[in-house]
């Protein structure tokens, strides 16, 4: 199969369907309809997983002769299974890759993932890196899964992340810094409840909020993060992605601060647009510290947002036939109920 494009870019939801339609994307199961995204794919969890004692890059072995180094345990999903927080697993997923020469492909978490503190990253045979596909790569996918505030209960088409897939090297147009909002109303924010009980990342607004979660209020104008805990923060302006665009939020710089922010970093054309009806929507931050203690003020530069050109605008927008997090302000993942 070949593809041309116009120019380098990421590849927007018409083309991903003809990578589809093609073969050079194939799933076990078929795949939904909701399934591919503006500028993205979703991937899912097969029926098989396996209790892992330790991460790892398969090098240039493949992951499973790698699993049979570092298993515990396998373990069915067809059924529904709890993965335990602070623990570590590996799981198949269904969907396979024939990536054709000239396309590369990058994963990040969803930002329903992000929100709940499941650190996942993707894992192909041979891989060098993590969440990095190259150009080529014909084999099957597995994810590293790591749930670190809450235990979660997944099954056979739960989705945890997705697939960015992009033609050459496009070049970042734009370089946004984000602050962090610490003046949007009464809560500013949330933090985790360390003994809370299961999330069923299958169930949409099926959890009360107050069961996993404790507000947080702002004493002197600054809030401090304690080592170990998990956050959810918004920005304090608003974001916006044009329609022929998309973006990632990068990894914090160690000078700006001891902590990690936003797990899911993938922004989808249209987001906070008013094109697509979007606009006043804030970026929700996933926050965990490192070892110290870490004083925010309001408007304290926490992330960067990377901006990329697609190949072509899509032919849908983010938002577009419904979503959670469109026109968001401050917002827990779509699993919880609204604050009340």
């Amino acid at each position: 199969m070949t593809l041309t494009y116009d120019r380098p870019g990421i590849l927007p939801c018409q083309t991903i369907e003809t990578l589809i339609a093609t073969g050079a994307i194939t799933s076990a199961t078929p795949f939904d309809s909701d399934q591919v995204q503006p500028a993205s794919l979703d991937l899912r969890l097969s029926d098989r997983a396996w209790r892992v004692r330790a991460s790892f890059l398969p090098g240039r072995r493949l992951v499973s002769e790698r699993i049979a180094d570092v298993e515990m345990h396998p373990i069915d999903l067809s059924k529904g299974v709890v993965l335990e927080k602070g623990c570590v697993y590996i799981a198949e997923l269904q969907e396979r890759l024939a990536l054709p020469p000239g396309l590369i492909a990058r994963a990040n978490p969803k930002s329903s993932t992000g929100r709940v503190d499941v650190f996942v990253r993707l894992l192909t045979d041979r891989g060098g890196s993590f969440d990095d596909v190259e150009a080529g790569y014909e084999g099957p996918l597995y994810l590293e899964i790591a749930p670190q505030t809450f235990s979660i209960l997944v099954r056979p088409g739960t989705r945890l992340n997705q697939l960015r897939l992009k033609a050459g090297e496009p070049p970042k147009l734009e370089t946004r810094s984000v602050g962090v909002d610490l003046q949007g109303g009464d809560i500013v924010g949330f933090r985790g409840r360390r003994h809370a009980g299961v999330v069923d990342l299958d169930h949409i607004d099926g959890h009360d909020p107050k069961d996993f979660w404790e507000p947080l209020t702002l004493r002197r104008g600054e809030l401090l993060l304690d080592p170990g805990e998990f956050y959810i923060l918004a920005s304090s302006d608003d974001v916006e992605i044009p329609v022929d665009q998309a973006a990632e939020m990068t990894p914090i710089d160690p000078s700006v601060g001891e902590f990690r922010v936003h797990y899911a970093g993938f922004f989808d054309p249209g987001f906070g647009t008013d094109e697509a009806h979007g606009a006043g929507s804030k970026g929700v931050l996933e926050v965990r510290t490192h070892d110290t203690p870490f004083l925010l003020e309001h408007g304290q530069i926490v992330a960067r947002l990377v901006y990329e050109p697609l190949t072509e605008r899509p032919t849908r927008l983010y938002g577009e036939g419904g979503s959670h997090y469109q026109r968001q302000g401050l917002k827990l993942s779509k699993h919880f109920r609204a604050w009340r």
